[in-house]
């Protein structure tokens, strides 16, 4: 730009303003330098900023933000290791297919090379896991960069992109206001929608009229697209039981009648016909493959993304489209309910979801109040306290995890989120900033395991400085899946026989909350977790974590349900 007249901006308003133009409204990450400046310039923009204490958090409340949002989240750290911090973010976004723009300083471009601070070719780093990756080739560039990382993050299927800013493009003084008036650049629109091809949609509507035993399965993707309205009148229409993923839940309530959660490994052994709405044949499906699935089951799968069509299945019809319209396609087509369909079949599972929901409630009533509690009767007594609205769920930690997402009932969609594609652990603390921003109204609830905590446990300091008043619940079992009692982790320790899963006994995690200014409490039985869950709803204002001692679970041998291993003939 050119040197004449008077400094009227600089590099960081430039940057600013051209994520303002973009709709930005919160900005996640750590600054450093050289970024100091450009969250100093959002923040005179009107851009919140919410500082992390790592780059990995912050990432992960951006890549959530996007989700819940449907516009990409967006995070800024400082160049080299904040880059590499930041990638862990960068990949949960490229799995889970969610928009993300990471926005980081580099060193100054006449320093390239030369070894400079915290120097590193950060485009290249970053290429593998992005869908666009650049640095400007000049400050009048920023705007248009930042605006195709945008563009590339929001359109097709969604996912990450990366912006490097040199540490003289952030601090050039601007003089020439023609210039930078004729380069801004204005917000992206909302993706481009499309409708499935007439002659798939035709073979698809026969498929599933003449299915037996027909399955929909909603997963998170449908949830992304907002295609709630579209799927209720889908499943009215046909009368088709369905089952969600586990980030697909609240799509339709878990209470609606044909929900058949609670019988997924009888729904998937004896599905005929599958119509997956935005879920994907990956290891959360099993693949698609016996012996989960039957032998002759047949899928539909509505998908945006070509490529993913026949993964794992090369038999897949493909309803390729935004899942809004493409289900919309269907509902047009489907004037009644399926006419071929067993009614023994959808009995049969909602038998099997009836008599699997009792001895869950059973299994969360076992022992008395002052007992030593377990992942069931710690879940029941969460679930009892919680309010039924207003309430988001962050799941995070192996068992804790999987054995909650059958307790929480949820009603309504992007509220209840997780691990995720990546079975990523570290998220919590991200998620649950993330979408306490995105949802301010709401009391967003994070169950956690304790090793799952431990990767994040530092941004309370974060989510109090922020005034957010989340509820962390650590579900405490003294390790990695199992932990060890008192006694016997002492013994282990000391003749170095200690499990490479063990964790120390009763770590102080509600005191590590104090410490950062929010409340915690340490419970070990039903009723001082009933009172410390009353006390920390009353607390609206504060971050709260309640700190839950389990039965360690011991040195038992470790199954999960995904875990399949399945006799196959080898060449």
């Amino acid at each position: 730009m050119s040197s004449l007249g008077p400094v009227i901006s600089s590099g960081a308003e430039l940057i600013a303003s051209s994520l303002k133009n973009q709709g930005v409204d919160v900005l996640f990450g750590i600054v450093g330098i050289p970024v100091v400046e450009i969250a100093e310039a959002c923040v005179a923009a009107g851009i919140r900023f919410i500082g992390f204490r790592n780059e990995q958090s912050a990432t992960y409340a951006a890549s959530i933000y996007g989700y819940l949002s449907g516009r990409p989240g967006v995070c800024l750290t400082v160049g080299g290791p904040g880059v590499i911090h930041g990638l862990a973010g960068v990949l949960n976004s490229k799995l889970n297919c969610w928009p993300l723009v990471l926005i980081s300083g580099s060193c100054d471009t006449d320093q390239v090379d030369k070894g400079a601070f915290q120097e590193l070719d950060q485009v290249e780093a970053c290429r593998p896991y992005c869908k666009y990756a650049a640095r400007p080739t000049s400050l009048e560039q920023v705007p248009f960069v930042i605006e195709k990382a945008f563009r590339t993050a929001l359109y097709g299927r969604p996912g990450p992109t990366y912006v490097d800013l040199p540490a003289d493009y952030i601090q050039f003084p601007i003089r020439n206001k023609q210039v930078l008036d004729s380069i801004q650049v204005q917000k992206v629109p909302d993706a481009p929608k499309s409708m499935a091809n007439p002659s798939d949609l035709n073979q698809a509507v026969q498929l599933l009229k003449d299915a037996k035993h027909p399955l929909i399965v909603i997963g998170k993707g449908a949830a992304y697209a907002r295609a709630e309205k579209e799927i209720s009148e889908l499943v009215e229409k046909t009368q088709s039981p369905f089952l969600p993923t586990p980030m697909g839940k609240g799509v339709l309530s878990d209470t609606h009648p044909l929900c058949v959660s609670a019988a997924r490994s009888k729904a998937l052994k004896e599905a005929d016909v599958v119509l997956l709405i935005g879920a994907r044949l990956n290891w959360i499906l099993h693949f698609g493959q016996t012996p989960r699935w039957g032998p002759n089951v047949r899928f539909i799968q509505i998908d945006i993304a070509p490529e993913e069509i026949g993964n794992n299945r090369q038999d897949t019809l493909p309803l390729l489209g935004d899942i809004q319209l493409v289900v919309s396609q269907l509902n047009q087509s489907i004037q009644a309910k399926l006419p071929n369909m067993d009614p023994k079949y959808v009995s049969g599972l909602i038998s099997k979801v009836k008599a699997n929901g009792e001895k869950l409630k059973e299994s969360g009533l076992k022992g008395t109040d002052s007992s030593v509690l377990g992942y069931q009767t710690a879940f029941t007594t969460i679930k009892n306290m919680l309010p039924e609205k207003d309430i988001v769920y962050i799941g995070e930690g192996a068992n804790t995890m999987d054995i909650a997402r059958s307790f929480f009932d949820l009603h309504e969609p992007r509220q209840r989120l997780d691990a995720g594609t990546g079975a990523t652990m570290g998220v919590g603390m991200g998620y649950a900033i993330g979408a306490q921003m995105y949802y301010p109204n709401k009391r967003v609830v994070s169950i956690v395991g304790d090793s799952a905590f431990g990767f994040s446990a530092m941004e309370l300091e974060t989510a109090v400085r922020s005034r957010l008043p989340i509820l962390i619940i650590v579900i405490n079992n003294n390790g990695i899946y199992h932990g060890l009692e008192d006694d016997d982790f002492e013994a282990s320790r000391k003749n170095g026989t200690l499990p490479t899963t063990s964790l120390s006994p009763e770590t102080r995690y509600d005191l590590i909350c104090e410490a950062c200014g929010g409340q915690g409490w340490l419970v070990k039985n039903r009723l001082e977790l009933g009172n410390a869950l009353k006390d920390a709803l009353a607390a609206k204002d504060q971050t709260c974590l309640i700190n839950v001692l389990i039965a360690p679970g011991g040195r038992n041998k470790l199954e999960f349900a995904w875990m399949q291993n399945e006799d196959k003939a080898k060449l």
